[in-house]
């Protein structure tokens, strides 16, 4: 069939694997855990609600909700008014314990957009981005996308318990995939991506070359043949367990999959979900 139809399979190109960060990550977290979020269905029971997730994305949501008020409404104030209207007390040992990790988030959105020059006008606002490679489609959803001196820069909103570095930003997978699907995305140059730590107030920045955004994106397409061909081969019959073992660690704290790893129930303790809040 293959002469008659004049098609030559073997030289046909590869299907692009389709990735996002999250999906990287999960991969080189815990394999056991990418099969369970990704490819089981019906998808394991996931844990309940942790409260420093709940803080940041309350976080979050203020900010995208104050980028898109007109340039003059974006005040301090109306800030900390968009915090209270977003705000849940999920994963919070109590009502009192919400009430004092908001009012701590009060303070990081007051200051933080109180030095913000709020009358620019970002390019994108979790704005979801794509770019192809030879072997994948690197895409994701970026928090915000400021359009700097003819050029875009990613910036990504973070509120762990940990400042943040230089090395954080340059290591970052995620930001370099971002940056280059960006650039395809709004057809502008870009190399540089910030990590804008509110409980701090620092930004850590780093400007990529060319050359360090492809290191990214080889790590990034070895990483997809792995999950693809395992993905495959667990389609065609493959044994699961083999296919995808679990890693143990510390990590396995925080797992929403927890309940169904036993090897991750001996790995690490069990935590309250307001266990990883800053003190």
């Amino acid at each position: 069939m293959q002469e008659q139809l004049g098609f030559d399979f073997g030289a046909m190109p590869k299907k692009l694997v389709r990735v996002t960060p999250a999906k990287l990550a999960t991969w080189a977290d815990c394999p056991r855990r990418f099969r369970m979020t990704y490819l089981d269905r019906p998808t394991p029971p996931r844990g309940g609600a942790w409260a420093h997730n709940t803080l940041g994305a309350v976080v979050h949501n203020a900010l995208k909700a104050l980028f898109d008020l007109p340039a003059a409404r974006r005040t301090p104030e109306q800030a900390v008014a968009l915090l209270h209207r977003q705000w849940k007390n999920d994963g919070f040992r109590d009502a009192e314990q919400g009430a004092e990790y908001r009012g701590r988030a009060e303070g990081w959105v007051r200051d933080y957009v109180g030095e913000l020059d709020t009358t620019i006008e970002p390019v994108g606002i979790e704005r979801w981005v794509s770019t192809p490679t030879s072997k994948i489609v690197a895409e994701g959803r970026v928090d915000r996308i400021d359009l700097r001196d003819g050029e875009l820069v990613i910036v990504d909103y973070k509120t762990g318990r940990h400042a943040l570095t230089v090395d954080d930003a340059r290591g970052s997978q995620a930001l370099a995939l971002y940056a280059l699907a960006a650039r395809r995305t709004l057809r502008k140059p870009c190399h540089r991506v910030e990590l804008h730590h509110l409980p701090t107030g620092t930004v850590a920045v780093w400007e990529h070359s060319d050359e360090s955004l492809g290191r990214h994106v080889s790590r990034a397409e070895e990483a997809a043949d792995e999950l693809g061909l395992a993905g495959d081969t667990l389609a065609a019959g493959g044994d699961p367990e083999i296919l995808f073992p679990p890693r143990t660690g510390r990590q396995c704290t925080w797992c929403d999959f927890r309940r169904s790893c036993p090897e991750g129930q001996r790995a690490a303790p069990t935590l309250e979900p307001w266990a990883l809040l800053a003190p």
